[in-house]
């Protein structure tokens, strides 16, 4: 007993069976049949896909209106009953290997081949001609969860079918299908990328008068362009150029789908190119400056032109055209995602070129970046981290910038985050602030004017390594001043806390530096100098100049002078 084989034989039709109905029963069972057939492997393949696709084709001119009493339908389907039997009996001796010689049976494979493609092109200009209409029903079943790929394919296969011969309706739909089995699975793009022609007809889509059509397909599209193993196959088939038309001429709807499919495609900046060499660049900035421009269209267009800027010429471009004012525009907009993109925007256009921070400056950036920082005004923690962020990356390098930031009183709005903010806007403020003590003597005054040494103090015993060094650091240089060290000495608990935390171990190798810094300014005064000596500290201090630590045998030093000299035991060489 042998395994069960395929019926090899042609169904025979029943009585009052149509032509078109005995086709689709030919092509369940030579379907069947082909994937029996071990030789010409290739050729069978490319075979089996286009009966496939004509299943469907037939499947979809069944369920239209008025096909049984088509007789232009009736004769194609006559057509195609003659070239699936011829199909029939290659397959039959392909599996019996009854065949006269290769050559002349891949010849007759190569025009069975071409037959059935005319038949499906036929299907689909009798679609276009309006000769044939859609029904009811109008998609196969979906598969369910779990599916076998080839379950999955050859729904795919249906639908693109659908999408080639269809009318309006029917490819509407076939779209709105197919976007939900790709947004809900990978594995469907995976197959669909697989199925020849579905991207050509997806993209071709794109510049489709039906605007439905345009906008369910550029769904589909950024689906697809969200992955990144399939980004090259959009962008190998054309996809950007299309894509930028709809931005010119599209509808909301489908301009929104082909901004979010840039946005995708322009991260890898080998895209960013393309997109300007078709004109993506205008395009985008006038989404962004129109007069109806809509915050769903602005943003994710923001996103694109921040990815490009990372191509100098085209940074330039966007320069000249007046990107700068347009985001410092938007960084006044109400809507806060809007105000977000465009102050990244700002940061990373200006990043590292001083011409674009002043340009940044000039036209109003610092004014804008304070107004999000000031505490008045109701913003969210995550737009003011994104404000503090700009303003320390467009502001310190320049001289006016940071006079500027103080007249507008940012270093009062940064005391209010320091002393009461959250922690990850108080960890930010601490590191912009470390930032402003560094710029001018002016900038450490005014700190120091605003109580900031007190706070900074507090952040010595912080649990965060690099807080703490921040905030030593920062002390280290305010103390410089006079007037800042006055007002530091007049707190009894700061000499014991500094010393206290120079003789713990954690301190050793890090903010320890600053911390002796401190130190050595503060000795300036001799009321500090008789503190550290009567401390009881004195015997670490001294390790840690025996250690070599320079800074530790300065400190020992200015201590060792004069009347303390004899108050010391031990002598010091440098």
């Amino acid at each position: 007993m042998g395994e069960d084989k395929p019926d090899r034989s042609s169904p025979v039709p029943s009585a009052g069976m149509s032509s078109l109905r005995l086709a689709l029963e030919i092509l369940s069972s030579l379907i069947l049949l082909s994937h029996s057939v071990k030789v010409f492997a290739a050729k069978w393949q490319s075979i089996r896909d286009k009966l496939e696709e004509l299943n469907s084709s037939l499947i979809a001119t069944e369920n239209c209106e008025y096909s049984g009493q088509n007789t232009a339908v009736s004769g194609l389907a006559s057509a195609i009953l003659v070239t699936l039997n011829e199909c029939y009996d290659l397959a039959r001796r392909c599996v019996d290997l009854s065949y006269s010689g290769k050559l002349l049976m891949q010849s007759d494979l190569n025009v069975i081949l071409t037959k059935l493609d005319r038949h499906v092109k036929d299907l689909s200009d009798m679609y276009a001609a309006g000769i044939l209409t859609h029904g009811n029903a109008l998609v196969v079943s979906k598969p369910g969860r779990g599916a076998c790929r080839d379950d999955m394919r050859f729904y795919v296969r249906d639908l693109l079918t659908r999408m080639k011969v269809g009318d309006s309706g029917m490819k509407r739909q076939a779209l709105v299908n197919l976007y939900e089995v790709v947004a809900e699975d990978e594995k469907y793009v995976k197959v669909m990328l697989e199925v020849d022609d579905v991207v050509n007809v997806l993209l071709n889509f794109l510049d489709s008068p039906d605007t439905e059509i345009q906008e369910e397909s550029t769904k589909v599209v950024s689906v697809v362009a969200g992955f990144d193993s399939y980004k090259g196959v959009l962008t190998g088939a054309g996809a950007i150029a299309p894509l930028i038309r709809v931005l010119e001429c599209g509808s909301d709807l489908a301009k929104e789908g082909s901004v979010r499919c840039l946005k995708k495609l322009t991260e890898n900046s080998e895209n960013s190119w393309s997109v300007s060499a078709h004109g993506g660049v205008t395009a985008l900035l006038k989404l962004c400056t129109g007069v109806d421009c809509k915050k769903e269209l602005v943003g994710p267009a923001c996103g694109v032109l921040r990815n490009l800027i990372g191509i100098e010429e085209i940074k330039r471009f966007l320069i000249e055209e007046g990107a700068i004012s347009m985001c410092i525009k938007l960084a006044r907009s109400k809507d806060e995602a809007l105000q977000m993109i465009a102050i990244e925007f700002l940061q990373t256009i200006a990043f590292g070129d001083e011409l674009i921070r002043e340009i940044v400056i000039r036209d109003g950036g610092i004014r804008t970046l304070i107004r999000v920082v000031d505490p008045k005004w109701s913003y969210s923690l995550k737009t003011r981290e994104i404000a503090l962020r700009a303003i320390e990356s467009l502001c310190f390098s320049s001289t006016s910038a940071v006079k500027s930031l103080m007249n507008y009183g940012f270093v009062d709005q940064l005391m209010y985050y320091i002393r009461y903010g959250d922690v990850s806007v108080q960890e930010l403020a601490l590191k912009v602030a470390f930032r402003l003590s560094e710029t001018s003597e002016e900038a450490k005054k005014a700190m120091g004017d605003a109580g900031f040494m007190p706070e900074l103090v507090k952040f010595l015993n912080a649990k965060s390594f690099e807080v703490r060094e921040m905030a030593a650091e920062a002390l280290s240089g305010m103390v410089l001043l006079p007037k800042n060290r006055k007002r530091f000495v007049q707190d009894d608990r700061n000499i014991g806390l500094l010393l206290q935390l120079l003789d713990s171990e954690e301190e050793r190798s890090g903010s320890k530096r600053f911390l002796l810094s401190i130190l050595i300014s503060l000795t300036s005064c001799n009321s500090v100098k008789r503190k550290i000596v009567n401390s009881g500290y004195m015997e670490n201090l001294e390790k840690l100049a025996q250690a070599d630590v320079s800074d530790a045998k300065r400190l020992v030093k200015k201590l060792s002078r004069n009347r303390f000299r004899l108050m010391l035991s031990g002598i010091w060489h440098s």
